[in-house]
This record gives structure tokens, sequence and C-alpha cells, in this order.
């Protein structure tokens, strides 16, 4: 029975296939593109399949790829075979999943791929045999022209951590912020820069960026992560800045906004220690007044004598840079530059539980999910009163 088997496998071919003869439809290695509806843009991920359909034994193998030019590439995973019968017939299959990301617009030329194969022959010996695949043209249309970064991925998440709480800190202690962006379809290196976080009543430090990227047959996952460790200035709170970016979907088509919102930082209020109000002028006794003026007048003389000037009240509207940024943001009407020149005077002369409280009440209003229009009259006249008050208890500052 054995031997009736082996003349049959003779006569069908099979037997006879190992032959140092090679014919056209024993190898085959075929690139194919994976296609869109769209043309892609520059920088948008490419897939890339090799297959190779093989009807002999193959001892040894080697895949040759061309040098790729105008092209970022990553091959995804490792090579993968596997085998399928076609005609009753055992077919050796060899596959090989790359993501390409043009770096030109324009006709870019995917370069002939080489498999190069070890065979074996009628007496079981080995002969070097090679395939080629044909090159394969694509169309790029150029990057449309942004602002910002452009970054085309099929898909992103961001979530944004905290260590603990934000808005409940206990006196002294820091929070660790952590800003986690994943990308499908894009290497690490086309994401953004990790962005400044800014917050005028803050010590931000930032940490070292990490990124990294997943393989998968559907294309590279890129991750960074983005962290900060935030703690207060102030005895009140602070807002960390928004940060925002942009990103196309590449399945959609369309640009989106990546906007992570504004955020409070601050210490649980019943831990922090109360603090010294100011008197109102009309609890004042008249002899505590007459002896501050007094000591006022006899302070500047000396430090007049000495060659120094005395610093008791702010500056002068008229001279000072940043008062006549906020006169100029409440004339405009422009809430945004009341606040930057609000935050600069605060950084510049230091800040009370008043004005932090009313930078607070804008940032409420600017940053909300729905922001409001704050009446910057009433805010920029309570914000100017509370300096006031605030440089009238303020101890002597002499400047040499």
């Amino acid at each position: 029975m054995r031997w009736v088997v082996m003349w049959f496998l003779v006569l069908t071919g099979v037997a006879g296939a190992q032959t140092s003869e090679v014919f056209p439809d024993e190898l085959r290695l075929t690139v194919t593109v994976e296609q869109s509806a769209e043309m892609p843009f520059q920088g948008e991920m490419i897939l890339l399949t090799i297959h190779g359909a093989y009807r002999r034994h193959i001892t040894l193998e080697n895949l040759v790829q061309p040098d790729l030019e105008g092209f970022n590439w990553m091959q995804l995973g490792e090579d993968h075979w596997y085998e399928t019968r076609e005609s009753g017939r055992p077919v050796k299959n060899f596959r090989r999943r790359m993501a390409l990301f043009p770096e030109n617009a324009g006709e870019l030329t995917i370069g002939a791929f080489t498999h190069e194969l070890t065979l074996t022959d009628e007496g079981d010996d080995w002969f070097d045999h090679a395939i080629t695949s044909e090159p394969v043209t694509i169309t790029v249309r150029a990057a449309p022209a942004t602002e910002g970064w452009w970054l085309p991925v099929r898909s992103l998440r961001v979530s944004d951590q905290w260590s603990n709480a934000p808005d409940q800190l206990q006196p002294g202690e820091g929070v660790l912020r952590v800003i986690r962006v994943e990308a499908v379809g894009a290497s690490p290196e086309m994401l953004p820069p990790m962005p400044e976080l800014t917050s005028p009543s803050a010590m931000i430090f930032p940490h070292p960026e990490k990124r990294l990227v997943e393989l998968s047959p559907e294309g590279p996952i890129a991750y960074t992560f983005w962290r900060w460790t935030i703690q207060p200035t102030n005895t009140t709170s602070a807002i960390v800045e928004p940060i925002v970016f942009d990103y196309f979907n590449t399945q959609t088509r369309q640009s989106h906004e990546v906007n992570i919102s504004a955020q409070r930082i601050a210490y649980t209020q019943s831990e922090i220690a109360p603090v010294a109000t100011v008197p109102d002028s009309a609890s004042l006794r008249p002899g505590g007044v007459m002896l501050g003026l007094c000591l006022g007048v006899g302070l500047a003389g000396v430090a007049l004598l000495a060659g120094r000037r005395v610093s008791v009240v702010p500056q002068n509207a008229f001279f000072d840079p940043l008062r006549r940024q906020l006169r100029a943001g409440l004339r405009r009407d422009d809430p945004r530059q009341v606040r930057r020149a609000m935050a600069a005077l605060m950084r510049r002369d230091g800040s009370g539980k008043a004005e932090s409280a009313l930078l607070s009440d804008l940032d409420a209003a600017l940053f909300a999910p729905t922001p409001t229009h704050p009446d910057l009259r009433r805010l920029v006249r309570a914000f100017v009163t509370a300096r006031r008050k605030r440089a009238t208890t303020l101890p002597t500052e002499t400047i040499g």
C-alpha cells in the first residue's frame, strides 16, 4: 500500500516538486498597500503587507527590503509563517507587516523587496534562489497648514491623573500630575513635545517625559507621559493653566482639538492657619494713626539721610507698565489681558488672600466648562483696593 501512495505522488508531481528547476507558479512575492478612500497626507501612516506563497521546501530565507527613501518606517512585529492549501496542495505562506510614514508629498515609490531563498533539488542538495516583488507607487498630499503640531493618527486617547486630590492638599504638600497620551497609527517621535505647564501662583517642577511604542498588526501605538510636581505658593489656591493641542483623525478625515481644562490646586481649608485681617480705617485709634504717620516720616527721613529710598505703597500707575496693562485690558473689556496683568502683578509684588481670591474668581469664570464674561470693572476695582490695603500693612522695605 505504501508503494502505491509513493507512485501516486510521483505521478501527480508532488514528490517530484523538489527539483533544480523553479517554475513561475511555485514562488510568488507580492507587496500590497492598504487602500484608503482618501489620498494620504505627509506623515500619515500607510500599512504595507509583504506576502510570499511558496510550493517548494525552503531551507533558509532572508527578506531584503529596499531603502524606502522618502519614508520613515516600522516593522510591525515578527515575520509570520503559516500553511494553507491550494488545489489540494500544501503552500507555505510568509507575511510581514510594515507601517510607512511618508516624509514628502508627491509621487513616492516603494522599491522592490527581494526574498533570498535556499531550496533543495532532486538529490536533496541545497541551492540559492531569489524572488523579487514589483515596485509600488503611491501619491501623497502635502500636510495641511497648521499653527501647532501636525499629528495625523487613527485614534487618540488622553488621560489626566493626579497622585491625590489636587484641591485637598495638606499644608506644604505637593501633588504629582501625569498626562498620558495614546495615539494609534503614530510613532513616538510624532507625538507633540511636552508642553510648558504654567500657573501664576504655584511652583511647578517638570519631570523628564517618557515615550513608548507598542507594535500591533494594525499599526504602532505610541505613548507619551508628561509629568509635573505642583505645589501652591500661597495659603489659598492656585490655578494651573489649560493645555491645548490639535490632531487629525485619519479615519474621519477631520481635525480635532484636545483641551485639558484648567485645574485648581489648593490646601484643605480646615488645615490652613487663620490669616490676620486688616482693620478698617474707622476702627483705628487716632493716636495709633498719628503714631504710624510720625514713625513713617521718621523712617523716611532716616533712609534719605542714608541715601536710600523707602517704598511703602505700590508704584504709580502712570510709571508702572503692569498697571498700565491692567487698565488697558479693562478699557478693552479683555478678561484674558486683565488676568495676565493681575497674575504678573501678584508674582512681582506678592499677594494676599483677597487678591488670590479675586484671581480664583476670574479663573472660575474663564475656565469653567461654560465660560462666562466677568464684571471686569468691579473685579479690577476690588483688586486695586486689596493691593492698597495690603500695602498699608507691609513692613517697610528699603532699597539701596
